[in-house]
């Protein structure tokens, strides 16, 4: 089926307390194994790219790729352009054949968040495109995005519920906690808080830094409301490790099928773990 915008997809696992998993992908081998452990655990999905992979390869390829992925299965699947702060690229995305777009304006004050969400919502909102923005700051790295510790700040419910009126945005990541990257101890993710904001908001909820995150606080924040889950530090841990591996034992390989191939297996079967994590195996048919 064609790639579709993930509002009802995440519509669906809001209703029915689950979580799709989003899957920030750099190559054609990485959008090949998520959606392979989509298909093999009858999952929706959603594919996932930074602003620094656009410029890498071109949002006109990237948007091909998954259109022919979604095209050769039945599964539920869309497209999303990740922490975009510029709306340049948000069009050109969504031209290309991005069905989701996330315009990061959490940096600003309120009223500038506001002001910057409303006009990606108009261009989007004519195309049919989901889209989803960000209240307080989720530290750690993203792309090119640093948030230190110390300026990281988290979301406050009643500001949520007049973003979202004031906005109308269908997808709401609220700082709870997490980070991007991988931990250096443990998360401090503020469950009360993430229970508060989906008692007081209906659209979809969504878990930013998701690598690395304990299972077990993962199922409670999902039970909670999170309707997604970003993966990406530990998708590229996997791959990278898996071609390490080809090179240590083998140094003068220079076939890049030799080592791309268990790379994509790295990260098909982590894919797979997380998307058993989130609830959505079998889910693929619910979500659309």
């Amino acid at each position: 089926m064609p790639l579709i915008s993930s509002t009802e997809m995440l519509q669906a696992a809001r209703r029915e307390k689950y979580a799709v998993a989003a899957f920030n992908v750099h190559t054609l081998e990485m959008l090949q194994a998520v959606v392979e452990a989509a298909v093999e655990t009858a999952s929706p999905l959603i594919i996932q790219t930074t602003v620094g992979t656009v410029k890498h390869l071109g949002p006109d390829y990237i948007a091909h790729a998954a259109k022919t992925a979604a095209d050769r299965t039945d599964l539920p699947m869309a497209l999303h352009l990740d922490h975009c702060t510029d709306f340049a690229t948000i069009v050109q995305c969504i031209r290309a054949g991005y069905t989701s777009v996330m315009i990061d304006a959490s940096m600003y004050p309120f009223e500038e968040n506001v002001e910057r969400t409303r006009k990606v919502m108009e261009v989007a909102t004519a195309s049919g495109v989901n889209v989803e923005a960000e209240l307080g700051k989720v530290g750690g790295v993203e792309d090119n995005i640093v948030v230190e510790d110390r300026h990281a700040s988290l979301a406050d419910p009643d500001e949520c519920v007049q973003f979202v009126a004031q906005t109308g945005v269908l997808t709401l990541a609220p700082a709870i906690g997490t980070a991007h990257g991988i931990y250096k101890g443990s998360p401090d993710i503020d469950f009360a808080r993430i229970a508060r904001i989906a008692e007081l908001i209906d659209v979809p909820l969504v878990l930013h830094g998701g690598s690395g995150v304990p299972a077990e606080q993962i199922d409670q924040a999902v039970a909670l409301g999170m309707s997604k889950v970003n993966i990406a530090t530990e998708l590229r841990i996997a791959f990278s490790n898996a071609i390490k591996g080809v090179f240590m034992e083998h140094p003068e390989e220079n076939d890049p099928r030799k080592y791309m191939v268990p790379a994509k297996e790295a990260v098909k079967q982590l894919a797979i773990e997380k998307m058993r994590l989130c609830g959505s195996v079998g889910k693929a048919g619910v979500a659309h």
